[in-house]
């Protein structure tokens, strides 16, 4: 995302199993960020959960239900090439 946007220099983008899973992965990855000493701002997105967004500084972690990820596809929109060496899809 570097030199695609000043916004964050990375992007996470994960599949979450429900609505529930997102609520609570979004939790846990705030209570890690603030042993890290990150302070994150409070997760955008809540209570619907269907797209969770949590702003770790310059990296912006994305956390979708399985078809909100597929209607808003922000690796389309966003250009990504995962086939490249720099950008891999974790599954």
């Amino acid at each position: 995302m570097r030199n695609k946007s000043s916004v964050a220099d990375y992007f996470i983008i994960s599949t979450c199993r429900s609505t529930r899973h997102a609520d609570a992965t979004a939790e846990e990855l705030v209570k890690q960020l603030k042993k890290m000493g990150l302070n994150s701002t409070t997760p955008e997105g809540r209570p619907k959960c269907d797209w969770v967004i949590v702003d770790a500084d310059s990296v912006i972690i994305h956390l979708f239900r399985k078809e909100i990820r597929k209607l808003y596809n922000l690796e389309q929109l966003w250009e990504f090439n995962f086939e490249s060496e720099k950008n891999k899809i974790a599954n």
